[in-house]
């Protein structure tokens, strides 16, 4: 009886890891698509890199 609710717990675990990783890779994406090609950035990769986050940062910031 326990190893099946342990198996539960489990699964619901996997699926909770599932989402959070497919939430994301669209999140990642929607940030390539609006900055790259709406917004007319340089590259869509660009919004990936540490630096433009600490443009951005810093725009928040005063810094």
């Amino acid at each position: 009886m326990a190893s099946k609710g342990k198996k539960y717990v489990g699964q619901q675990l996997l699926i909770i890891f599932l989402v959070l990783i497919f939430a994301a890779l669209i999140f990642a994406l929607g940030l390539m698509v609006g900055y790259g090609v709406i917004g007319k950035g340089s590259s869509m990769w660009d919004i990936l890199s540490v630096e433009k986050w600490q443009e951005i940062m810093s725009k928040f910031t005063g810094g």
